[in-house]
């Protein structure tokens, strides 16, 4: 059994000769407290651990629930999303939304196949190591892509980094990226996928790419959390996106003492990965967020620019959206926990561009956001990124 599960696995004894129903969190990034089953009827809500406050990652699974259809109430907060919760029933080898109208405020229903022995639910797609290696495996021997490790995480994990591009030394310019500094915002890691499919495909702009840059790809920044199931945003006592100037996780650190070294001055453009909260107004779009350093953020506006305007999947960014430093929740009092990544990488020597990207769960201007769409939506920044660094190397 997983760590930290609290009470994480219930069974129900069915009257007559069917099986014992399992509701349980024994998964890769599991995590629910289950409070009880009565009947049909399943309690339950998501397991904060060290979160200060609340948040509403969960992931679950059930067993032997074959013909039933069963209620599953979240009881301290409505953890549930707008397409509400994700489902596989191939063991979490594929997901798709179930959809709302299963949804009644913070509750959903599911309908049970006969022959559908183990269900998984998560708040969302997930995206772990598993899902890294199977990615990474399409491009076994690829000499643009080199996979190695950029330290041992507290609790003993390889922390992946992945080098893009152009990687004999050579490159004229340099990229880094960072996603999941909050472990459960998921549907980044596969926008993140798309753009390395998008600087290794072989189309006129992933050939420029791999001739001129190198990409510095940090996929999993809490690689602990993301695989323990943790909720990872506001973990006491700061989360990893508040640790850059006080270093106290390992990835941060490598992070802060690799990147410069490997830089050489050449970094144009630091682009981290987020998701945003569930549901409603800024939280169901595509959204670029600046920090405070006009000087960069107005470099990332010309590439968001690029962006809307070369744009080819389901997942349209508008410009409209642009969050700069000082509108809406982006204000000084939102990061008087610490020093951001976003923050920490606009002073880096040579850089033009810094800014976060923040993809929604499951709804992007009233589309679905899914596996498919969010790495077309990485395909489109690849492209972005091209024309971009095109237009920097022939200005000053």
């Amino acid at each position: 059994m997983k760590k930290h599960l609290g009470l994480a696995l219930a069974v129900l004894a069915l009257c007559g000769v069917r099986a014992a129903v399992q509701v349980d969190a024994d998964l890769p990034a599991g995590n629910i407290v289950v409070e009880k089953m009565a009947g049909d009827e399943v309690f339950l809500h998501q397991d904060l651990r060290d979160t200060a406050g609340d948040w509403f990652y969960w992931s679950f699974r059930v067993r032997e629930a074959q013909g039933r259809k069963l209620t599953f109430h979240f009881t301290r907060s409505n953890p549930i999303g707008v397409r509400g919760p994700a489902v596989s029933t191939d063991g979490g080898q594929s997901w798709r939304w179930l959809g709302a109208e299963a949804v009644h405020s913070n509750r959903f229903c599911y309908s049970f196949g006969a022959q559908e022995a183990e269900v998984r639910f998560c708040v969302a797609f997930p995206y772990l190591e598993t899902n890294l290696r199977a990615f990474l495996a399409g491009h076994t021997n690829n000499p643009h892509l080199k996979a190695t490790t950029l330290c041992r995480t507290e609790q003993g994990r390889d922390a992946e980094l992945l080098r893009v591009g152009r990687l004999d030394g050579r490159a004229e310019q340099k990229v880094v990226i960072t996603c999941r500094h909050h472990c459960c915002e998921m549907m980044a890691s596969y926008v993140l996928e798309g753009l390395i499919e998008g600087v290794l495909a072989d189309t006129a702009e992933g050939r420029w790419l791999r001739e001129r840059v190198e990409f510095f790809v940090v996929p999993f920044v809490d690689k602990d959390g993301v695989e323990a199931g943790d909720q990872g945003k506001n973990r006491k006592p700061h989360d990893h996106n508040r640790d850059y100037a006080a270093g106290l996780y390992a990835t941060v650190r490598a992070i802060r003492e690799q990147v410069p070294q490997w830089s050489e001055g050449k970094l144009r453009i630091a682009l981290d990965l987020h998701c945003p909260t569930l549901r409603g107004g800024v939280n169901e779009q595509l959204v670029f967020v600046g920090g405070p350093d006009t000087n960069r953020w107005h470099e990332a506006e010309r590439f968001i620019q690029l962006l809307e305007t070369t744009q080819m999947g389901a997942l349209h960014y508008s410009t409209k959206n642009n969050l700069p430093f000082g509108k809406g929740w982006n204000t000084p009092a939102n990061f008087t926990a610490g020093l951001s990544f976003g923050r920490w990488a606009a002073a880096l020597p040579g850089v033009r561009a810094a800014a976060t990207l923040e993809t929604p769960y499951a709804n992007a201007g009233g589309v679905a956001v899914t596996d498919a769409s969010a790495r077309a939506l990485g395909h489109d920044l690849a492209r972005a990124l091209q024309k971009y660094l095109a237009d920097a190397e022939n200005s000053p």
